[in-house]
């Protein structure tokens, strides 16, 4: 039987190393910030405008909004939000920069006296973006891994092999046929599935030990445990009385 070398395939996988606001160069704000109802007071205008004079590029939270070079990589993007945080006397806010992944990048508080809303959440606003550094982009950096391997098999069962030990990998598009989510590998351990239109992944997954099988982070801040079953992705949904419902998504 010939022995041969094959090649089972080559994976760009992108790592987002960034650690700090000023790594970043986009951020996307919200249609509403956390805790404002009715009115915002006019503070998506100060961030935007204090933001673009620190040379970030601001965009929607709408990912059908985003430049394509942002669509191409959503964790090149950093999450914007301004919690309303205000006590009895004071007007406070929260200032917070999350990445894809939902960790907090930056987190900083700040209080006015000013009991107007206006000129009050204006003012605390103005206090939080001081620790906010200017805009220092760095490159997202992608790395190709190849990896090769010698068998005793016939050509044929190499290429079913190459198929199998590939799906794992597979990014795209998957859909349960309600919600189509693009696939996005963040490191050889760790992906997650977006909507189009979010800035906000649907659920994070991060590698256990045990092969195919994830730890999942949903959007709504539950976690749960994944896996992969014949290409598919799985998500074991919580119902809530520790009961799960199974949810199938697949590869378009």
């Amino acid at each position: 039987m010939k022995k041969l070398s094959i090649m089972i395939g080559a994976v760009c996988f992108t790592f987002s190393y960034a650690q700090k606001v000023s790594d970043y160069k986009y951020v996307a704000l919200p249609e509403k910030f956390t805790g404002f109802k009715n009115d915002q007071y006019k503070l998506d205008i100060l961030l935007t405008n204090t933001l673009k004079q620190k040379k970030y590029t601001v965009v929607s939270g709408s990912r059908n909004q985003w430049t394509t070079e942002a669509n191409s990589n959503p964790c090149s993007v950093l999450n914007a939000d301004v919690v309303n945080d205000s006590g009895f006397l004071r007007n406070k806010i929260i200032l917070e920069f999350k990445d894809c992944n939902g960790k907090v990048v930056l987190s900083q508080k700040a209080s006015t006296p000013i009991k107007e809303f206006v000129e009050g959440f204006q003012d605390a606003l103005k206090q939080a973006l001081v620790t906010v550094p200017v805009s220092s982009p760095k490159e997202i950096q992608t790395e190709t891994i190849v990896e090769k391997m010698s068998i005793s098999e016939p050509a044929k069962e190499v290429s079913s092999q190459t198929v199998e030990n590939s799906s794992s990998n597979q990014t795209g598009k998957y859909t349960n046929g309600k919600i189509s989510l693009q696939k996005v590998q963040i490191d050889d351990s760790q992906f997650i599935l977006v909507e189009n239109n979010s800035s906000v992944p649907f659920a994070t997954f991060k590698a256990t030990t045990k092969k195919d099988t994830f730890k999942v982070k949903l959007k709504s801040g539950e976690s749960t445990f994944g896996y992969y079953e014949n290409g598919n992705i799985v998500i074991e949904m919580p119902k809530g009385n520790e009961d799960y419902t199974k949810e199938v998504f697949i590869l378009k």
